[in-house]
Formats: structure tokens, C-alpha cells, sequence
């Protein structure tokens, strides 16, 4: 341990995961610790006998749910945008060739106490149940101006200049009732909250195009992919892409503690009495718990049941979204099933998941609108975790730390902090203009 590296990551999160094979392709010397014996962090796939260890100490499993290794139960239970940054990233790193995709069987939104497949594009709007005739036109009109948009194409912008116009005032055009604009704003363009109508309208047209570009994708039922096995396998693909350009690893590295000099920057990383010396350090939060503040919570309920949600055609794999405004709260909720089919449950057991931001201190009443959404189940196991992010200003002192993960079922923002953090580190933008054509051949349908 008395080498000099350029860089110490410490915690094997996706997130870190994902910057140490970057860092280690970019020709950095990276050494990524761990104190857990086992890959993933946050963001790993427990067995059934992992996950009954964790929320159910001292209890047997039940024999009825099969056996514990066919279970990957993600702990951040996130899909992939088919056409989004992490596909990028994956394609640019060619990790691809460590994994197999599946596409995601649906998309849905939760109206007036219903759930509706999502329309994402001007000939699905059409057909949608959740509008009017009328206004079936409208948004028509609304979805052609958004997939013929294009930055560098004047014409296309009808003469709207959307980095002044805001999100709303280019709905108020085409005439889009409350409800339209609501799953367009959350099922589409995927925001978290309605904090996206006052700003400016390119990022939210962006976002909606990104979204049908994605289902076009694989012509599959959703604009989402997920890893065969789970998550789990993405920071281990990681890893292994790091360790082929040179990154060494070290799991069950107990108390790793980040060293600095009189000035308050970075020299090294001690664990078991010997240090690491270094110039950068990256980790999660839990690392440098007095460089980050705790900017709120995450409910979630974990459910293992033996049918797909009812009300999504028996989808295996699905993600639903409840607007905040259709629950009366200040955030969304999200629903995330997947089942044997993605080969993270044995046959005919599906695995679902209810994530909210905790807006209350009684988190499992909070859980509940969407919690009825999933029929009977078989096991539900409830969870918080408090999310944080870093206060300190990353340059000074080289500590790069990333933000916890939120409770949405897509990796947008997740990738959206790596790529951050990548940009801070290094001071390159990250190049991810990349032939997506490969993501097609690695994903099955």
C-alpha cells in the first residue's frame, strides 16, 4: 500500500464503480477500496437469504418462495434509458461485452386512481384512453413538434427559442389540459416534480425525445432496458473494466479514512495501518460523513409476490409513475416490478418495488397509494435511507464525493452526477457521441 496513485476510490457503488473504469481507461492510476466484501455497495442485488439477513435478522426464509440464489433483489432498483447517457457510457467503455440487456416489457402512468400504458409519440397519442378526442389532437400536434425538433434545424423550432421560453408557456400553445401535461411532464420528460414548468422548455422537449427515441429503440413496450441478473452485474462490469486498464481492487477494507495535509488536501487513504498515498479522492457519502449534508429521505417497500401488477397487460418487467400531483404530494412515487424473465426471481415470482421521497415521518402510510396498486403479496419489507449530498467545493482539497440515489426507477440523474464528477476530476467533458448500434446487439428482445 505505500504506492503513490493518482486516484483512491473508496466504496464500489455504481456510481464509483462507474468513475474508477472511466479514470482507469483515461490511463489514471486508480486503487478502488472497499469496506464491504462484496461489490455494489448501495446500489448491489441481494440473494433471498442476503435480503432476509438484512430486514429480517434471526427468521428462516420461507421454503414456498424457491431458492434463495435464483433471487437478484436490487437494493436501488433503477432501468435504463435505451437511448440515454448510461447506454452511452456503457458503449463508449465497451462495457457492454460484460453483459446481456433485456428490453423492459412497459411503461405507465397512474391517473385518477388508474393505470394507463404511456403514449410517447403522436400515433400512440391517438389511441390513448387517458384523453379526450379533442385533446388526443392536440397532443398529437404537441408530440410532432417535439420529434421533429432538432437544435441545429431553425425550421423546426417554429419560432420558439427554447432556452427563453419556459415548459409552460410551450404547452399553453398547444393547448394541453392538466392531466396531459402531467404525464407528459413526469412519465415522459421523467421530472421529479413540477419545478420544470418555470424553467426553460429545451431540457423538457430534450427529455421527451429522448424518451421516444428510447422506445423506438428495441420497438419493445418501454423505452427501458434492463441487465439479465440485475444491477449488481453493472458495478462488477465496472470493476472489471477498470482492473483490464490497470485499476487494482481491495474489498473488506475496514475504516478507511481519508488523510489531508495542513491545508486541508488529500495525501492518502489509511486502512489497517497502512496508507495509500494519493492526489484525488472519490467516494460515496458515507466515507467523508462530515463533508455532506442530508437533504432528505427515500421510502421504499420491497415486495415479493407471485403475479405480475395487476392492470399492465401481465407485463414481467414494468415501470409504473404516480404523478405527485395525482397523490396530493410534493414528489412522485414510482413502481418497479421485474420477474424471472430478467432472471432475478425464480419462474412465476415477481419482485416489486414502491419508492417515494419521504415527505412525512410515517413513511409506510406514505407507501400506500402505491402499494395497492400490487395486488396481493407474498413478503413486503419496508426501508428508509437518507439521502446526502457533498457540501465541500470538490477542487479544493481533490475530495470528489457523489450524491446519494434517489428514489426514481430510471438512471438519468444517477448518470447525470457521474458525468459531473467525471468533468470536476478530470476537467474534460466526457465524450459520449457514440454509434448506439452496438447497445442493440448486447440487448435481447
Amino acid at each position: 500500500m505505500d504506492e503513490e496513485y493518482d486516484v483512491v476510490v473508496l466504496g464500489t457503488g455504481l456510481k464509483e464503480c462507474i468513475l474508477s473504469g472511466l479514470l482507469s481507461v483515461d490511463g489514471l492510476k486508480v486503487l478502488h477500496m472497499d469496506r464491504n466484501e462484496y461489490y455494489g455497495g448501495e446500489s448491489t442485488s441481494l440473494n433471498l437469504n442476503q435480503l432476509w439477513k438484512r430486514f429480517r435478522d434471526g427468521e428462516a426464509t420461507p421454503e414456498k418462495l424457491g431458492s434463495s440464489k435464483e433471487y437478484n433483489v436490487d437494493m436501488i432498483p433503477k432501468f435504463i434509458m435505451a437511448n440515454g447517457a448510461l447506454v452511452r457510457v456503457l458503449i463508449h467503455t465497451d462495457v457492454t461485452k460484460y453483459l446481456h440487456f433485456k428490453a423492459v416489457d412497459g411503461g405507465y402512468v397512474y391517473n385518477k386512481g388508474k393505470i394507463y400504458k404511456v403514449p410517447a409519440t403522436d400515433v400512440e397519442a391517438l389511441k390513448s384512453p387517458l384523453m379526450g378526442l379533442f385533446e388526443k389532437r392536440r397532443a398529437r400536434k404537441f408530440f410532432i413538434y417535439v420529434q421533429d425538433y432538432e437544435d441545429d434545424d431553425p425550421k423546426s423550432h417554429e419560432g420558439l427559442d427554447l432556452t427563453k421560453v419556459t415548459a409552460k408557456e410551450l404547452i399553453s400553445k398547444y393547448g394541453l389540459d392538466d392531466d396531459t401535461i402531467d404525464f407528459i411532464g413526469h412519465a415522459l420528460s421523467l421530472h421529479k416534480d413540477d419545478s420544470y414548468l418555470d424553467q426553460p422548455a429545451l431540457d423538457f422537449v430534450k427529455r421527451v425525445k429522448l424518451y421516444s427515441e428510447s422506445l423506438a429503440r428495441f420497438q419493445g413496450g418501454s423505452p427501458y432496458i434492463y441487465p439479465m441478473y440485475g444491477l449488481g452485474e453493472l458495478p462488477q462490469a465496472f470493476a472489471r473494466l477498470s482492473a483490464v486498464y490497470g485499476g487494482t481492487y481491495m474489498l473488506n477494507k475496514p475504516e478507511c479514512k481519508v488523510e489531508f495535509d495542513g491545508d486541508g488536501n488529500v495525501t492518502g487513504v489509511t486502512s489497517e495501518g497502512e496508507t495509500a498515498k494519493c492526489k484525488k479522492v472519490v467516494c460515496d457519502p458515507s466515507y467523508l460523513p462530515d463533508k455532506v449534508t442530508k437533504v432528505g429521505r427515500v421510502a421504499r417497500a420491497i415486495c415479493i409476490m407471485s403475479h405480475p401488477i395487476p392492470n399492465t397487460d401481465d407485463a414481467h418487467s414494468v415501470q409504473v409513475i404516480l404523478p405527485q400531483k395525482q397523490l396530493g404530494r410534493k414528489s412522485d412515487m414510482y413502481l418497479f416490478c421485474c420477474s424471472y424473465s430478467h432472471n432475478v426471481a425464480p419462474k412465476d415470482k415477481f419482485i416489486a418495488f414502491v419508492a417515494t421521497e419521504a415527505e412525512t415521518d410515517n413513511p409506510e402510510e406514505e407507501l400506500k397509494p402505491g402499494i395497492e396498486l400490487l395486488g396481493p403479496v407474498d413478503e413486503i419489507f419496508f426501508d428508509t435511507y437518507d439521502r446526502y449530498e457533498p457540501t465541500n467545493q470538490h477542487v479544493v482539497g481533490n475530495c470528489f464525493i457523489s450524491k446519494s440515489y434517489d428514489a426514481t426507477t430510471h438512471f438519468e440523474s444517477t448518470v447525470d452526477d457521474v458525468i459531473e464528477l467525471y468533468s470536476q476530476i478530470t476537467g474534460k467533458t466526457l465524450d459520449l457521441s457514440v454509434d448506439l448500434s452496438a447497445a442493440s446487439a448486447s440487448a435481447e428482445e
